[in-house]
């Protein structure tokens, strides 16, 4: 199989050539061996004049710049590398490579990957929300949908259009029999003839809708003609939200077979007129008659109690004045309501959003369906940008398509990394594998303090040691955790029969907690069962079934602190800093009895824990007691919830201090602390 690149030989005279290794290389002779806090090793070593990285007991080729394409290649592009994610990328790579910089080039070129990006289904973030404009006239806006088919009725429908009303939150649900473009024109007629002519029609792109016959009678009407984005829902969001509330009203309705759903139309209908929404605060019947509809409730009120309550009769000209400022009152009320509501819809939809925008030129990749097949659903591309047309609306050129250009919603776009970028770009947006990674790296990490002043800043950095500030979990040698079992108690348990196509997953989690020295060999005579956990992005969580391990363990009754004190005992204070220890539980050392109780099984063999595992009853204990060990003498200034570790002070000068304090501990203890 050709690998489309050749390898060079010649690896000692690229390492000479090569500028970024030369001063490596001007200093690797007669330089001292390093050791990190945790002991292990840390060198550049000549090998028979190869430059080589000393990390522990694992020895690792410095690989030369012309060189460092054909590694990443071989570690993420081929089959047997499998186009995995940059940390899994960066693990393979560091077992026999390295140079200055990996995990940065690594996390480019698996986001500037064509087929990581084209296949990848997490989709970037979303555009904050943009509101539409509130109206207050009844059936100047509407909205317009069609819904099928679904199963036929007994009278041959098959379809359902609906309209809708933004003023009021009207509904009117015709059924048809075929969604051609007379029948819908028809039926919009017969909808004018009873509430007048709109101003403008939001409706989708569908064929129906944009046809020549409509054009003309929005053009004879005066009706201004308006469409959503493709494959964007949400920009006639009451109509679509509308077409649910119908069809689950309806499924519980209809009969086995379903053919009498046009039957139960018109009481659903008024079901829904009759009660108030939420973003208007009135019910839409009232904002069209300017009173309640008498429904069957009403109904039965007026049997129980007669004409009790009801208004005495008044002449027409007092009643008309009377409705009109009720109308009126009414209408203002709805609108100070809707516009309230878009304000919390648009505050709770802009937590997860951010401001995304292209320039004309730019290439982008498009996500549209184009098959059933999970398997063949990728983005589309790479396509340019010729113009914006709106806050969210883009035109973009697609070329080979059955239109040669698109209008499109920036959520259906994200930006094209070209390959040729790799090398030259220094800051990373991380992106893919955001979501919780479960094993770390140890890759060192440079903390972000720009929201301090100059002078703030440069007295914190001097606190910032590399070796605690690391994305990888330390080894501390204050505590260590202890399992004390109950008499005669043993665990072997059946393991869970793993799918056949997760064992490559497990395989490569097992591999990279080896490597990690997280688990190692066993010979236990214990086992607890493996479970894997899927995850949002599709992937898998390692995880023990400890279940019956804590049944038979003697519990740890150490208290952990509650939150509500620990924000009591902030106080007056002005500075506070929040620490997250990385995988703290990782950093606590098992004894050796408690090692082999935390076995398990795996198609390739029985591992035991060598740190403390997530899962066990009794780990929250042992960790805040070891936390309450470090900040001992320290609650003046500092108080701690598991890993999670506050600072507060009432001035800078004390709060610089107190945070030099605490990191000494913290070093000392050989804990580490989350970048």
């Amino acid at each position: 199989m050709s690998l489309g690149f050749q390898i060079p030989t010649d690896i000692m005279q690229m390492q000479e050539n090569d500028p970024t290794l030369s001063t490596l290389l001007q200093r690797v002779r007669g330089r001292k061996k390093e050791t990190n806090t945790n002991g292990v090793q840390n060198e550049y070593v000549l090998q028979n004049g190869v430059l080589y990285h000393q990390n522990g007991q694992v020895k690792q080729l410095v690989v030369p710049k012309v060189a460092r394409e054909i590694v990443l290649n071989l570690g993420h592009s081929i089959p047997w590398a499998g186009h995995l994610g940059k940390y899994k990328t960066t693990a393979r790579i560091k077992r026999h490579f390295h140079w200055p910089g990996l995990q940065t080039d690594v996390a480019q070129f698996c986001r500037s990957c064509s087929q990581c990006q084209k296949t990848s289904m997490k989709s970037p973030s979303k555009a904050p929300l943009q509101p539409l404009p509130v109206t207050s006239t009844p059936f100047e806006r509407l909205g317009m949908d069609i819904v099928g088919p679904v199963e036929k009725s007994k009278t041959g429908n098959r379809f359902m259009l609906v309209v809708t009303d933004y003023a009021t939150k009207y509904p009117e649900v015709f059924p048809l029999k075929s969604v051609k473009a007379k029948t819908v024109a028809f039926s919009l007629v017969q909808f004018f003839s009873r509430v007048g002519f709109p101003c403008e029609i939001l409706t989708d792109q569908g064929t129906n809708f944009m046809s020549e016959l409509l054009k003309q009678v929005y053009q004879l009407l005066g009706i201004k003609r308006v469409r959503t984005t493709p494959y964007h829902p949400q920009t006639d969001g009451l109509t679509e939200r509308f077409n649910q509330t119908l069809k689950q009203m309806l499924r519980k309705f209809v009969n086995e077979t379903g053919s009498d759903w046009d039957h139960w139309l018109p009481y659903l209908l008024f079901a829904y007129r009759e009660v108030p929404q939420a973003s208007t605060g009135f019910s839409p019947f009232e904002l069209l008659y300017g009173h309640e509809v008498r429904g069957p409730l009403a109904l039965l009120r007026d049997t129980w109690g007669g004409d009790q309550g009801k208004e005495g009769t008044i002449n027409v000209i007092s009643y008309v004045v009377q409705m009109r400022e009720k109308l009126q009152r009414m209408r203002e009320l709805a609108q100070t309501h809707m516009l309230e509501a878009q304000k919390h819809q648009k505050t709770w939809y802009d937590k997860s959003a951010r401001q995304r925008g292209f320039q004309p030129g730019q290439k982008v990749l498009v996500m549209l369906p184009t098959s059933d097949s999970k398997l063949l659903a990728k983005w589309q591309g790479p396509f340019e940008v010729q113009k914006k047309l709106g806050p969210t609306t883009y035109q973009v050129s697609t070329p080979g398509h059955q239109r040669s250009s698109r209008v499109l919603h920036v959520n259906l776009l994200k930006e094209w990394i070209p390959r040729a970028e790799v090398f030259l770009i220094q800051a990373v947006k991380e992106e893919e594998e955001a979501d919780d990674q479960y094993l770390p790296l140890p890759v060192s990490t440079e903390l972000d303090v720009s929201h301090l002043s100059k002078d703030q800043q440069s007295q914190v950095q001097t606190l910032l040691y590399s070796e605690t500030f690391q994305e990888y979990p330390g080894r501390t040698n204050l505590v260590e955790h202890d399992i004390v079992l109950k008499p005669d108690a043993t665990v072997r348990r059946m393991s869970y029969r793993i799918p056949e196509r997760l064992l490559v997953s497990l395989k490569k989690e097992v591999d990279l907690m080896l490597s990690l020295g997280i688990i190692q060999q066993s010979k236990s005579e214990w086992c607890n069962p493996v479970v894997l956990v899927p995850k949002k992005d599709g992937t898998i969580r390692f995880c023990i079934d400890f279940r019956y391990l804590n049944s038979i363990s003697k519990f740890d009754s150490y208290p952990t602190p509650r939150i509500d004190d620990l924000i009591d005992r902030l106080g007056k204070a002005k500075y506070l800093t929040t620490i997250d220890l990385c995988k703290g539980y990782w950093q606590v050392p098992l004894t050796k009895q408690s090692q082999e109780l935390t076995a398990f099984r795996t198609p390739w063999g029985l591992f035991q824990f060598t740190v403390l595992p997530f899962g066990l009853h009794g780990a929250p204990a042992t960790f805040q007691r070891l936390m309450d060990q470090v900040l001992y003498g320290l609650s003046e200034f500092s108080c701690a919830y598991l890993d999670d570790i506050v600072i507060y002070s009432t001035t800078w000068e004390g709060h610089v201090e107190h945070l030099k304090v605490v990191f000494d501990r913290l070093r000392s203890a050989g804990l580490t602390i989350n970048p």
